[in-house]
């Protein structure tokens, strides 16, 4: 059995032009330990279906779906409060823009102790060595120190690793990254990928990783799902998928690498044109 199994997960959204749909019958799943990357362009509804996993989409939206379990409890048919015991504690994710994902009015002490609190009833001087533990594991060094720090005193870098230590604070069994590299200067993108794969690999923990960037793909999943205006256009192996697409779509974006660049042109998606699933447009 899957540890998460979604099966036609479509997301609408009330709007003043009517009903629009971000997400329409998509099917995901991933499994214990799995490295899991969901790739697309801006716009595809990667982060918008995991949001309705997580339960964070606004009142506008709809969700539907025919399963939605995870580890055989069935999300759908929860209260807020049951979901709310799994959310953030079994379940947990980043979310892009740390700087923005953080309460500027609160410090980083207080943000990392409240979720020990909430999911782990730790308190006072158990939560903050906990706090400084984690901080340690996600490679800040001064921790006790960083804990009386707000989120404007420290960097991007440094705001998106409190982020996964706030997001793996209490031991999740699947960690979903949405664009964990968004905003930060490439040596440390780098630094933080390694990061997330080294926390999977060591604790064991499931690892979904939203990303619209092929080289992350490659470095860190196991199975890839693409996807383009809601629509699930491919699912492969990482391997399989680099070197034998199956869908026009999946080939445009391979080929929209930096490396297959002309001259000083690189080759774009719409270059070429794709397959198209049901009700998307060429």
């Amino acid at each position: 059995m899957p540890l998460l199994e979604i099966k036609n997960l479509t997301v609408a959204f009330d709007t003043s032009v009517g009903l629009f749909k971000a997400v329409d019958g998509i099917d995901i799943s991933v499994d214990a330990r799995e490295v899991l990357a969901i790739v697309g362009e801006s716009g595809s509804g990667k982060s918008v279906a995991m949001l309705a996993t997580m339960g964070l989409l606004p009142n506008t939206a709809t969700v539907t779906a025919d399963v939605m379990r995870f580890e055989g409890k069935d999300l759908l048919a929860m209260s807020p409060a049951e979901r709310r015991q799994i959310i953030g504690k079994d379940i947990a994710m980043i979310f892009q823009e740390p700087v923005a994902s953080l309460n500027p009015c609160f410090t980083i002490g207080f943000q990392i102790e409240e979720v020990l609190t909430w999911h782990m009833g730790l308190r006072g001087r158990a939560a903050r060595d906990r706090a400084i533990e984690l901080l340690r594991l996600v490679g800040i060094r001064d921790g006790a120190e960083r804990l009386g720090a707000f989120p404007h005193q420290m960097s991007g870098g440094q705001c998106q690793r409190v982020m996964i230590a706030i997001a793996i604070a209490c031991n999740p069994k699947l960690l979903i990254a949405d664009e964990p590299t968004t905003a930060l200067d490439v040596t440390i993108q780098k630094q933080i990928l390694d990061l997330l794969v080294k926390l999977q690999s060591e604790t064991g923990m499931a690892l979904i990783m939203i990303t619209h960037d092929m080289g992350v793909v490659a470095e860190t999943a196991d199975r890839v799902i693409v996807q383009y205006k809601g629509h699930k256009m491919e699912e492969a192996d990482v391997l399989s998928l680099f070197e034998n697409p199956q869908s026009n779509y999946t080939r445009a974006l391979l080929s929209a690498l930096p490396e297959n660049a002309v001259g000083d042109r690189l080759p774009t998606v719409s270059d070429m044109m794709f397959e198209a699933a049901p009700g998307v447009s060429r």
